[in-house]
């Protein structure tokens, strides 16, 4: 197997190319949108570390990692100069599965009455930070739709993400019987 090159030169002067070779600036609404679920990707590989790897937690944060590239995809492909591949649409089913994971995690913890505040233990506060992530990769693939046309799908899964990792950092801690922390509201 032939090694491959790692660096192309290409981009040296700020621009860079998107599915299908259209070349645009490194600073491009397309480039913060997919950046943006890039950086999302590698917190959540972060996150996974601190998974048991034989929890349906982590395969399920796994399956999420294989859809971000998808949804990477779909944001680096300007539809009206080049055909979106179909491996790079988020499903309905997608969406669904992401709605039922949220829904079986939320089973097994107790009801909230209280804000929480980001913490209890690492991987619940690495979750948060995940979710942060999130809310601002929503925000910029906002503005990007803006735009252009954006699937549904896509925004409807993104945004039930950060609902599920605000649920996953509840069962993380849950799990490590670390209480939660709950915002002292002092303007009562």
């Amino acid at each position: 197997m032939k090694k491959s090159i790692i660096y192309t030169r290409t981009g040296d002067t700020g621009t860079t190319s998107l599915v299908g070779g259209t070349r645009v600036p490194k600073t491009h609404l397309r480039l913060e949108a997919y950046g943006t679920v890039d950086e999302l990707n590698a917190y959540l590989g972060l996150l996974a570390t601190y998974l048991p790897e034989d929890s349906s937690e982590y395969s399920f944060l796994q399956g999420v990692q294989n859809t971000l590239f998808s949804v990477g995809a779909q944001l680096a492909t300007d539809a009206s100069k080049t055909a979106l591949r179909s491996t790079s649409t988020v499903t309905d089913e997608q969406v669904q599965a992401i709605e039922q994971e949220i829904d079986r995690l939320d089973g097994e913890l107790p009801p909230l009455h209280a804000f929480v505040l980001p913490g209890g233990n690492r991987g619940a506060a690495v979750c948060h930070v995940c979710r942060t992530v999130c809310r601002r990769a929503e925000r910029r693939i906002l503005n990007l739709a803006q735009q252009t046309e954006i699937e549904p799908q896509l925004l409807a899964y993104i945004n039930r993400l950060s609902d599920y990792l605000f649920i996953l950092s509840r069962k993380i801690n849950h799990d490590a019987k670390k209480d939660e922390i709950f915002w002292k509201n002092g303007c009562k």
